[in-house]
């Protein structure tokens, strides 16, 4: 459902001749009223609000009985949503259900200048004397994704070590519920309503954490589950085989019920559930006992009966209730070989662990009854390498991907799989805000999204300043994230390779590459000491850990990796430092939050690559967004890209650039492309073609974890080449999309010489 906003007058200031309701003057407390009997989720957000305020004006609200601020449901608003108006003088927030109204009253807050960052990004809001509003505000909003929320997944170096060693000292591996409070608030602020616990072996499985559900439900968090926990269950933390048996429902079928069931039976009589069906291995493996295709399509369709009837046992009505079934790994191919999902099952699409949607809904599956949604990566752990250290996926990559699926009608259920929250910052935004808002931004506007989250957090004068700073970074990960940096992967041979890491060597950059890069990073280094002097003093804190930190550091991995051998020591000095004080912002708020070597990885060693030192013949180059024609669905996406404006081309699209050459000969032409999938698993294929001729048809779909689609990922590109003889001379270059979401980035050119 797309959110309507309706603004005839906001106005948040000290004085203007148009904001003429005041609700808060300087001398006063904020007053509310609130009818009794409301949702606890209202009476959290209420605590929470309060809080916001005190810091914003000095004084905690009070409640009364004729007061500024009105709170009400409306049922006749769409789910979650709200509508802030003034009637007779008063602020009126009335929400459709108790997340409604919780998501108005924290909208009041960002209205008064309070981020929802606001703990776990330490964004201290400044003090304000005076609070207007227009006397005809009207604002509605609503969610445009049903279920929105966030996978905590790989939270061994970051989220649990900081919560049970600092923030809540506790049984190892527990992630406690005074942690998961602070995390649904953040969700609350982010207008999310839904998140998979963490679940990474080690961690205490949620339903063991004492209170941790309990507080869920206070806070209007729907719980649900990853791909390989069927029916809230957390097999790694929960199954244990020496007292159950093998989790095989082939040859322990009765047990794994039970199991099942004595969860079901736990939540019965909670509402904020949502339930994922189907099976696989306790450890995200494919199912126990089962061998050929056959045996287990036909033994995955048995799980997935069986556990209808369970949910009709003991939950209620299957057709009414959240159920998520993943077709992810070789579950795809169970899936599109005949396995029978129920038309009110929602399916939750996957990207590929990179950022890259693998498939989405065809126009068939569109008219399902639970629709369909996505799980989308932020950080992830695997092949060919983790990045689990820093959140640096491009915007537009982003943006790309989740209006793709929007537009294919996923719009049931968003699920981003974040390490930590606090690291994922905004990325994690953007993804929520489109989540809320499908029309929050557009490909030509993420740039002015980027600007407003810099503004909001880090006043005016700085945010301004940051914007190309932050721009720039994007772009310099988008060739190279800090994680990928010694070019090494992980999870190959064991007998070849100690751990199944490939060591640092040579890295793919020759020497003037590789200083350029370098002297990018030195001034964007530069860039960010020097905006931090127009940040407010009591948000340096934040600034470093949101700022400085990430581009410090990824700045210095370049360093280490790139520089000669007393700069490359220097370098990973600088990131322990540079580590060390992050974890002692805020004295010590965040000690054991960060952790620069997760997984102990080759790349993250004291350790230096070899250059490439063959020397690039001179080409030409350029970027597909400097196009001399195109057709009309041709757009440009902002933030994607070498080019950071990729562009996006549909079927049938085309687009040219144009070219001159000073001698004749034979060349090679390369088209760089982003390494997009085929949406409905057909092809993926593109046309190049010069001066109108016969041209050349290329393929851009890969198997997964191929070796291309590994390097693709990695490079965040991938390119084709083709051989061509050109005269002396203007040249034109057409690009044509001959399937859907074809994105090209640029094209370089380079004579052969013989």
């Amino acid at each position: 459902m797309k959110k309507l906003i309706t603004i005839f007058c906001i106005l948040l200031t000290s004085s203007s001749a148009f904001a003429d309701v005041t609700w808060f003057d300087g001398k006063h407390p904020v007053t509310y009223e609130m009818p009794s009997g409301v949702e606890p989720v209202v009476r959290v957000a209420l605590e929470m609000w309060k809080e916001d305020m005190l810091q914003v004006t000095g004084l905690r609200p009070v409640a009364s009985n004729r007061a500024a601020i009105r709170i009400v449901q409306n049922a006749a608003l769409p789910a979650d949503g709200f509508r802030l108006s003034v009637k007779d003088g008063r602020i009126i927030i009335e929400g459709s259900n108790g997340r409604g109204m919780a998501y108005g009253l924290l909208e009041l807050s960002r209205m008064a200048g309070v981020s929802p960052w606001v703990w776990w990004g330490d964004i201290v809001p400044e003090k304000k004397h005076r609070l207007t509003i227009g006397r005809d505000f009207v604002m509605e909003q609503s969610p445009s994704v049903a279920f929105r929320g966030i996978f905590l997944n790989d939270e061994d170096w970051s989220l649990r070590p900081w919560s049970c060693q600092h923030f809540e000292p506790g049984p190892s591996g527990m992630i406690g519920s005074k942690t998961y409070q602070k995390i649904f608030q953040l969700l609350l602020r982010l207008r999310a309503n839904t998140i998979w616990p963490a679940m990474h072996p080690g961690t205490t499985a949620f339903f063991q954490v004492p209170g941790a559900k309990a507080m869920a439900d206070s806070c209007g968090i729907i719980i649900g589950t990853s791909h390989c926990e069927p029916l809230l269950r957390n097999n790694v933390g929960e199954w244990d085989a020496a007292k159950r048996g093998a989790f095989n429902y082939r040859t322990n079928r009765a047990t794994v019920q039970q199991y099942w069931t004595e969860r079901l039976q736990e939540v019965s009589t909670s509402k904020d559930n949502m339930f994922t069906i189907g099976m696989r291995g306790i450890h995200d493996s494919s199912m126990e006992g089962y061998h050929t295709e056959q045996e287990k399509l036909e033994g995955l369709q048995q799980v997935i009966d069986d556990q209808q009837q369970l949910l009709q046992q003991y939950i209620g009505n299957p057709q009414q209730l959240a159920q998520v079934f993943v077709p992810y790994k070789e579950v795809l191919q169970l899936y599109e070989h005949g396995l029978k999902v129920p038309d009110y099952v929602t399916l939750l699409w996957c990207d590929d662990n990179y950022g890259y949607m693998t498939r989405l809904s065809d126009p068939q599956e569109q008219q399902r009854s639970g629709g369909a949604g996505i799980y989308y990566h932020l950080s992830y752990w695997g092949r060919p390498h983790d990045y689990l250290w820093l959140t640096t996926t491009q915007p537009g990559l982003i943006y790309h991907e989740l209006r793709q699926a929007y537009d294919h009608h996923a719009r049931r259920l968003w699920i981003a799989n974040v390490h930590d929250p606090k690291v994922a910052g905004y990325d994690l935004e953007l993804f929520l805000d489109m989540a809320w808002n499908i029309d929050c931004v557009t490909g030509e506007t993420l740039t002015t999204h980027l600007q407003r989250w810099l503004c909001r957090q880090f006043g005016e004068q700085a945010g301004n300043r940051l914007l190309p700073v932050m721009h720039e970074f994007y772009r310099l990960c988008g060739e190279r994230r800090p994680e990928f940096m010694g070019w090494t992967q992980v999870e190959l041979d064991k007998k070849r390779y100690p751990r199944g890491l490939s060591p640092v060597d040579s890295v793919a950059l020759n020497e003037r590459q590789a200083a350029d890069r370098l002297a990018a990073f030195q001034r964007l280094a530069a860039d960010v000491s020097h905006c931090k002097t127009f940040v407010r003093p009591e948000l340096h804190d934040a600034y470093f850990a949101a700022i400085e930190y990430p581009v410090q550091a990824t700045a210095a991995m370049n360093r280490k990796m790139l520089s000669d051998s007393a700069a490359s020591h220097q370098a990973y000095n600088d990131i322990t430092a540079l580590t060390r004080q992050y974890n002692t912002l805020r004295d010590g708020k965040w000690a054991g939050l960060m952790d620069a070597a997760p997984r102990r990885l080759p790349v993250f060693d004291d350790v230096r690559a070899r250059l490439n030192h063959d020397r690039q013949e001179p080409m030409l180059q350029g970027f597909a967004c400097d196009y001399v024609s195109a057709s009309a669905g041709v757009a440009t996406i902002q933030m994607l890209g070498r080019s950071m404006r990729a562009v996006a081309l549909s079927q049938g699209d085309t687009l040219t650039v144009q070219f001159e050459v000073s001698q004749p000969g034979d060349y090679v032409l390369t088209t760089c492309l982003i390494p997009t999938h085929p949406v409905h698993g057909s092809d993926l294929r593109y046309g190049v073609s010069i001066d109108g001729d016969k041209g050349t048809v290329y393929s851009l779909k890969e198997p997964f974890r191929s070796e291309r689609w590994k390097q693709n990922v990695l490079n965040g590109l991938t390119e084709r080449e083709t051989a061509v003889h050109l005269s002396a001379g203007k040249h034109q270059l057409t690009i044509r999309a001959l399937d859907d979401n074809i994105v090209v980035d640029g094209w370089r050119l380079r004579q052969l010489r013989i």
